[in-house]
């Protein structure tokens, strides 16, 4: 790809997840990463707010893969001004201010499912940038999230147990794909799309810049 939207040389970035919709979406923005999922277990902590846990939970991805990628030693090459960029994110689902992760058994994504049909829940992803030069010691964070209403329609039983059947909700907070069969389901979303699918993509820019990084034309500054 010869139209790069970061155009500064020495920088690698890194996607900690595996998640294809993420990969997708960052990949729609134009510049080359490498993706290292973190394989953390995810613990929701009691009491701690939706955006809280996600933007923990989006940190502690991005600081397992940068200590790997630390440890492999292989980015460090060439002048003192290269850069690590790690990116961390994490999606949930918000329903009469109960979280909702990814169903445990075809029933628990049944239950999920009838339990979103006919109303309006929230979903949050927390996005964390994590940077590092390679001759500092030092670790730069940008952190942030985004929060979207999404609207179902009613389902039918049989539509849900028809849905399950395919496996699509299965690894989905919320038992379900808005990029998929699962947009079906959705009559109206207010706030951010692609942060419904996993990663909020404007907030995502706006992150880099404030990381340093150049993008579209704006040249970021470091926070």
């Amino acid at each position: 790809m010869t139209d790069r939207l970061i155009q500064e040389p020495g920088i690698k970035v890194v996607l900690a997840s595996s998640s294809p919709r993420r990969i997708e979406l960052l990949k729609n923005l134009g510049f080359e990463f490498e993706v290292i999922p973190s394989n953390i277990e995810e613990i929701v902590e009691p009491g701690k707010t939706a955006a809280g846990t996600v933007i923990k939970l989006a940190k502690q991805k991005a600081e397992s893969v940068l200590a790997r990628v630390e440890a492999d030693g292989k980015w460090q090459v060439g002048t003192e001004k290269d850069r690590l960029l790690v990116i961390g994110a994490d999606t949930t689902v918000v329903l009469d201010n109960k979280m909702i992760g990814k169903p445990e058994s075809v029933e628990d994504a049944k239950h999920m499912l009838m339990e979103l049909s006919g109303r309006c829940h929230d979903v949050f992803t927390g996005v964390v940038i994590l940077s590092k030069e390679a001759a500092q010691p030092k670790v730069s964070e940008v952190s942030s999230f985004e929060m979207s209403h999404v609207y179902f329609r009613t389902l039918t039983k049989e539509e849900i147990e028809a849905y399950v059947k395919t496996g699509e909700p299965m690894d989905k907070a919320g038992a379900y794909a808005l990029q998929g069969i699962g947009s079906a389901f959705v009559q109206g979303i207010e706030g951010c799309f692609t942060n419904v699918i996993g990663l909020p993509v404007p907030l995502i820019v706006s992150m880099l810049r404030r990381a340093g990084i150049s993008i579209l034309g704006t040249t970021g500054r470091r926070s």
